[in-house]
């Protein structure tokens, strides 16, 4: 019922779990763990008896357990998987293996099936818990890792990629939401992150039967790591080409989710480490087992978070995983006490835009006369985020509560997107943050999705007004009101 991390496969454990006992055994600097494998979730779907209740008359599927496709009423099944409690084996398999852990604060982190391949991410879909201590608490965060399957914005991502379960084709699922886990729902505002990758040939080998088109959750159970600083790093496809770094103080749901614009790095084999450094105001820490969000004191904020050393140690360790999982990696990664750790490595879905300004100075900082793609001086500038350019009315969406104004064809306008946002992302025809920056879910997202987006536009929701036309450029970051 419990496999050891070192020991995980995709075949029943899901990509993102498969991916990490990969590199553990290859001596990665992975942090230990074990999951909670496909067969424990097909066992409670069962026990619930969902299958007869979504699913019809079909012997066969009843029998397994799972679903064939999409439920006709996904929210009742989310509802049901959340108020069974987990059964009793489970709870005292999880104790018996974090007590083989030293009984330490873990991170909870999906990892389903069909997920993180080369063609869709799913970032930021599924639920994923860090701080969380004790048998109980991490048997809820399991379950809820579970339900999270059946979450709005997964079941639109999977609709959005052509993957909802009822074809053999790769389903992806994505990222998870990461809560402390007592502030799950609380004022963090942190959800929606994690769970990567891809059950090659499900139903082949391995996965009691089930076809390639199944939905099904493993989860991750790991130490959890205090990470002074951490990030996202894409690994280039040419060898002679940057390796791409960004990252900022404390946990790294901060830089994945766009709660901040992360510094950024360039590190090429040959050449310099170009530096882009950003005003970091905000870092997230874990306190007990809740997350909190604190003030980066100020003398720091403007300070680069890693020195060119450690740069040049990363985008050495990037390529190495690449090596190991033949292609390019999308990559997260975390130092707590002083040690470089891997925390995610699946395939990159969509490459960025290149970057507005190869000088040092912020994206957003440039005077626009002088952006080195021409842009108009009348344009307000950030970060190239997903390549296109589009024009339509602005759209202001501050929070959930705002989600119902958006219209087919209006371009977002937002402090940051996190996973919740993701079902705008098929509505709207473009994207601009005020934080963020190009490794995060929400650009990875427009990217897959087609859609232009420009971030780390600061002060954006209050320099640009609902039904103005405006044009963004996502390859220069341009965003210009259309009677400028």
């Amino acid at each position: 019922m419990i496999i050891p991390l070192r020991e995980a496969v995709a075949d029943t454990c899901g990509g993102k779990a498969g991916a990490l006992g990969a590199l553990l055994r290859a001596g990665l600097p992975v942090p230990d763990g074990f999951v909670v494998p496909f067969a424990a979730y097909l066992a409670a779907v069962r026990d619930l008896g969902l299958g007869r209740r979504f699913l019809g008359e079909s012997g066969e599927d009843l029998e397994s357990g799972r679903f064939a496709g999409e439920p006709d009423d996904p929210d009742a099944v989310r509802a049901a998987i959340l108020a069974r409690p987990v059964h009793a084996t489970l709870i005292d398999a999880l104790g018996r293996a974090l007590d083989e852990l030293g009984d330490p604060p873990v991170a909870v982190r999906s990892s389903a099936a069909n997920e993180d391949t080369g063609q869709a991410s799913a970032a930021g879909q599924h639920e994923s818990f860090l701080a969380v201590h004790g048998a109980g608490d991490v048997a809820d965060a399991v379950r809820a890792c579970w339900a999270s399957l059946f979450s709005p914005r997964a079941i639109d991502y999977r609709g959005a990629s052509g993957h909802d379960g009822h074809d053999g084709h790769d389903g992806h699922d994505g990222d998870d939401g990461y809560h402390g886990y007592h502030g799950y729902h609380g004022d963090d505002g942190y959800g929606g992150y994690d769970g990567h990758g891809r059950c090659g040939g499900l139903g082949v080998s391995g996965c009691d039967g089930r076809s390639s088109g199944d939905l099904a959750m493993a989860v991750i159970v790991q130490r959890h790591l205090d990470a002074e600083v951490s990030g996202v790093m894409f690994t280039p496809a040419d060898p002679d080409d940057a390796t791409a770094i960004e990252a900022s103080w404390g946990l790294g749901p901060s830089v994945v989710e766009g709660k901040v614009t992360p510094d950024a790095y360039r590190v090429t084999k040959n050449g310099p480490i170009i530096r882009t450094i950003a005003d970091k105001r905000t870092r997230l820490d874990r306190s007990g087992t809740r997350l909190v969000v604190r003030d980066v004191p100020t003398p720091a904020r403007d300070q680069p978070v890693i020195d060119d050393a450690t740069a040049t140690r990363l985008a050495e360790l990037g390529e190495e995983i690449a090596a190991k999982r033949g292609g390019p990696q999308d990559i997260e990664w975390a130092i707590a006490g002083g040690r470089i750790w891997v925390l995610q490595a699946r395939p990159i879905t969509a490459a960025p835009p290149p970057p507005a300004s190869l000088s040092g100075a912020p994206a957003a900082a440039l005077p626009t006369s002088a952006s080195p793609y021409g842009t108009p001086a009348a344009a307000l500038t950030g970060t190239p985020g997903s390549r296109g350019i589009v024009t339509g009315p602005a759209r202001v969406v501050r929070g959930p509560g705002d989600f119902a104004r958006v219209r087919p064809g209006d371009i977002l306008v937002c402090p940051f997107t996190d996973p919740a946002w993701t079902p705008l992302l098929r509505i709207v025809a473009g994207v601009v943050t005020e934080t963020g920056g190009v490794l995060s879910h929400a650009a990875i997202v427009a990217r897959e999705h087609g859609i232009p987006a420009v971030l780390g536009l600061p002060n954006a929701t209050s320099r640009l007004h609902d039904d103005t036309l405006i044009t963004i450029d996502g390859t220069t970051g341009a965003v210009t009101a259309a009677n400028a």
